[in-house]
């Protein structure tokens, strides 16, 4: 595995990548397959990863991963029609 890693690290520097952006690409990287191996599940993604689920969902932002859904707080069909 260190030789893989040790052949990508000069990859990177053959083509001129600066840290930063390799940074970048590892970290979006492994987001994508965090979120793949647990079919989107955000917060087991984030468990294996070792990260909170503030900074992954922050990260996917970043990186433009996937849209944030966003959850509707309206109440219940029931309780809509007692309201006065």
């Amino acid at each position: 595995m260190k030789d893989r890693f040790d052949a990508l690290v000069d990859h990177l520097l053959n083509a001129g990548i600066s840290l930063d952006q390799a940074t970048q690409i590892l970290e979006k990287s492994m987001i994508q397959g965090a979120l793949a191996r647990n079919a989107g599940n955000q917060c087991a993604a984030a468990r294996a990863l070792e990260v909170h689920r503030n900074t992954l969902q922050r990260k996917m932002a970043e990186y433009q991963l996937a849209p944030a859904r966003s959850r509707s707080r309206r109440k219940t069909v029931g309780r809509a029609a007692s309201v006065r």
